[in-house]
């Protein structure tokens, strides 16, 4: 009996040992999910030159200094090739740079020297060269910083040096450079602007992009998918009180119109040795041939005349786009935001033996130093442009309307486009979901 009773004592001892972890309060012990990098997924910082990050855009601050690049190009016009790097510097800032470059996984320093471009119209800030000599012991440089010398060597970025070869046939014919695009919402506008830059000859468009609403950023991203238009984000009024003229005293900032001048000046240099031409004027500008269709026969017959040491200026005609629309297919267009060019059919005389504004056609590796209207230095003596006789080309500039009492000369020549433009127009409006078939 004793026996048995032994046995159902340690038969409910085993029992309950089994069931103890059961009665017990679970216990949560803290657990951290790896990296990915312990699944194998490297995490990246970005790229790196000589093991310092790369910035790539307009609007790097130089350290402490009022100096912001915008981009940095090889010159290769010279006996000895040089980095030409283009900045928006605070004037009156005295400062003496230096260049750090990256050569096969070092650093190479060397003086730089700068030039502020003389066309500031007064502000406080405007745009400067500063220039980087090639040494023999960095003869490939990859990328550069602009530094302030007593700071060469504790650099925070690098910037990618472009055009570091030189193709041997140009990529482009014609580009036209478009400075700056700001609160802009003219669609309409827009489109018919990229589809008769396409007529004339246009193979790229370069946009320095401020801001913009929903409707125009989708046909801006039509554009770009297909290869026309490339876009360069224009911040600078994140650093610098951009004015909204060019008249500081009428519109009060510290630097002309947006930063215009040195938006410019980036993309002559951007597109030296990409675009045989370049074409400097607005969105809603368009450089007409008169006698011949368009750019491509057009400049060879200037060149022919003029040489090809001097850029081409052609006279601005103010438009007023008030005429009524008759084509049927115009009239789907009702609806899209903006102005409709082909309304433009009515000019404003201009005073003859007088001024008047104009914008240029030029070979970019003739520029040192571009203007809003024209050039300031070049790599060939003066003359630097020449003008073209407005018989044989002008500048057709799109305004909504114009005082009444103004004589008016009646100029339909963008109407002789309408056969092409008007479709073209259409398809991008459709594929954009703007119109219906």
């Amino acid at each position: 009996m004793r026996i048995i009773l032994v046995i159902f004592c340690l038969g409910f001892l085993f029992f309950m040992l089994i069931q103890l972890p059961f009665f017990q309060k679970p216990v949560y012990h803290k657990y951290t999910i790896p990296a990915p990098k312990a699944f194998g997924v490297q995490v990246k910082d970005g790229p790196k030159a000589c093991g310092v990050q790369v910035k790539d855009g307009p609007g790097i601050k130089v350290g402490n200094l009022h100096t912001y690049v915008t981009g940095s190009y090889m010159d290769h016009r010279f006996r000895e090739k040089e980095i030409k790097t283009i900045a928006i510097v605070l004037r009156d800032e005295k400062v003496t740079y230096r260049c750090v470059m990256c050569c096969e996984g070092r650093n190479v320093t060397s003086p730089a020297e700068y030039t502020i471009h003389s066309n500031h119209f007064g502000f406080e800030y405007g745009t400067a060269t500063i220039t980087c000599q090639i040494n023999s012991s960095c003869s490939t440089p990859t990328h550069v910083a602009i530094t302030a010398s007593e700071i060469s060597n504790s650099i925070t970025s690098f910037q990618p040096i472009r055009n570091r070869d030189v193709p041997a046939v140009f990529q482009y014919s014609f580009t036209v450079c478009i400075s700056v695009m700001y609160d802009y919402k003219n669609v309409l506008g827009l489109v018919q602007a990229m589809e008769m830059f396409r007529l004339l000859g246009a193979q790229r468009v370069v946009i320095y992009k401020t801001n913009c609403d929903s409707d125009t950023q989708k046909v801006l991203d039509y554009y770009v998918k297909r290869g026309f238009v490339e876009i360069i984000p224009w911040t600078i009024k994140k650093h610098i009180n951009v004015s909204s003229g060019w008249r500081k005293a009428l519109s009060p900032g510290q630097l002309h119109y947006y930063g215009q001048i040195p938006a410019l000046t980036d993309c002559v240099y951007r597109y030296m040795y990409q675009s045989r031409y370049v074409a400097l004027h607005d969105m809603d500008e368009f450089i007409l041939p008169l006698k011949v269709k368009n750019w491509m026969d057009l400049l060879p017959e200037l060149e022919k005349e003029h040489g090809t040491n001097v850029g081409f200026e052609f006279e601005n005609n103010v438009f007023t786009c008030t005429a009524k629309v008759t084509n049927s297919e115009q009239n789907k267009w009702e609806n899209v935001q903006g102005l409709n060019i082909l309304k433009c059919t009515e000019r404003k005389p201009n005073i003859p033996n007088t001024f008047n504004n104009y914008k240029i056609i030029v070979s970019p590796r003739l520029v040192l130093q571009v203007t809003v209207h024209g050039l300031v230095e070049t790599v060939k003596p003066r003359p630097y442009t020449v003008r073209v006789k407005n018989s044989i080309a002008r500048m057709y500039h799109m305004k909504l309307s114009y005082p009444t009492n103004t004589d008016l000369i009646r100029d339909d020549h963008l109407n002789d486009y309408a056969e092409d433009l008007i479709p073209a127009v259409s398809k991008v409006l459709q594929d954009c979901g703007f119109i219906k078939d």
